[in-house]
């Protein structure tokens, strides 16, 4: 079909690499299919009220491989189907859908892509299924969707917290400190798993194996007794012991997100404390893992991605997700990619060869 004109969005928490994906398909669409491609700013509020749009051209997008952040600006707020209103401690649902269906209209798209994770893609299928020509893309540092092998923005996330542990590690020996490093993931374990094993942690502790404090505390005195008189533990902000409840930093009324978990690192210290484990110090990593510059990995993801999509809508292959799947790009429909999260298997070869090379889960 012809891709006369064409709108990208990008929704949810921002990461590394969301740039990258908005210049791939500009270049692509442009260079291969004559297009017209218009950004919506801030997600799906920039189709709430008048549109606020951003027309993109090469110029626009040059330079954008490797900068951080979204020049369309981001949003978790503002779902059209479930718009929030606060009033003092009242909070007000409302169905603004027909509103940002109209403004859809108006523009006069023939594919919008939707770039996002499962909260912004769920937006989308919702006016894929009102008959709005959606194409998603993947997004998120918790590299939690089961379609794909692989989001955008995890890889560079992991390099962070990684580069973080690398840097305590000096710390924790010259001080012989117990050090817990925060990470983001929500319920996906991905993210603390995958840097505190690249990292060197002693410790890791995700949302998808039950732990104990206990059994931390036995770990770091292990460590003590062999001469190791410093530890590193790596925690997703996710995990919680099997007799407390989940760390939560605040509620939140605005919001598709009811709550906003952190603060374990710092929690975690507290309870080691009657352990007697010697000073303990929490860093909570929170949204350095989302900016900066994005790695290689995801660079070339983003580019790959990005282009693909735009091959798909050429196509007129509508209500789909542009996944990576053994190396290659692919495409699942919209709802099967989102409806089931993915978690870490406690039985994955990423734990065993966490657990072979000595890495305490605290279930031990």
């Amino acid at each position: 079909m012809a891709l006369k004109r064409i709108g990208i969005l990008t929704g949810g928490g921002d990461c590394a690499g969301l740039n990258a994906v908005i210049r791939a398909i500009t270049k692509c669409a442009m260079s291969r299919y004559g297009t017209t491609v218009v950004g919506i700013r801030d997600g799906f509020e920039g189709l709430l009220g008048e549109p606020r749009t951003l027309s993109l051209t090469p110029s626009m997008v040059k330079g954008l491989l490797y900068r951080g952040g979204t020049i369309l600006g981001s949003s978790n707020k503002g779902d059209p189907f479930n718009y929030k209103m606060v009033a003092g401690d009242r909070v007000t649902t409302i169905d603004r859908s027909d509103e940002a269906l109209q403004n859809i209209r108006n523009l006069e798209l023939d594919a919008l892509f939707v770039i996002g994770g499962d909260g912004t893609n769920a937006i989308g299928y919702g006016f894929f299924q009102r008959g709005v020509p959606v194409i998603g893309i993947p997004k998120t540092i918790d590299n939690d969707l089961g379609a794909t092998d692989v989001t955008f923005g995890f890889d560079t996330a992991v390099n962070v917290v990684c580069d973080a542990i690398d840097r305590l590690q000096t710390t924790a020996e010259s001080h012989h400190r117990v050090m817990i490093v925060e990470t983001m993931g929500r319920n996906a374990g991905w993210i603390a798993l995958q840097a505190g094993l690249a990292g060197g942690a002693d410790v890791i502790l995700i949302p998808e194996i039950s732990w104990s404090v206990e059994s931390v505390a036995k770990a770091v005195h292990a460590r003590r007794k062999m001469g190791r008189n410093f530890t590193i533990i790596c925690v997703a902000e996710g995990a919680t012991p099997v007799d407390k409840e989940q760390v939560i930093k605040r509620i939140v009324k605005d919001s598709s997100e009811t709550i906003r978990l952190g603060g374990i690192a710092h929690q975690l210290c507290e309870w080691l404390t009657p352990f007697d484990v010697g000073e303990c110090r929490g860093t909570e990593m929170g949204h350095v893992q989302r900016g900066g510059t994005a790695t290689a990995f995801d660079r070339n993801l983003c580019t790959r991605m990005g282009a693909y999509a735009v091959h798909v809508a050429a196509r007129g292959d509508f209500g789909k997700m542009v996944v990576l799947r053994n190396s290659q790009v692919a495409t699942e429909d919209i709802y099967e990619a989102i409806k089931k999260i993915r978690l870490v298997e406690p039985d994955s070869d990423w734990v065993a060869a966490a657990r072979d090379t000595g890495v305490c889960f605290g279930d031990e």
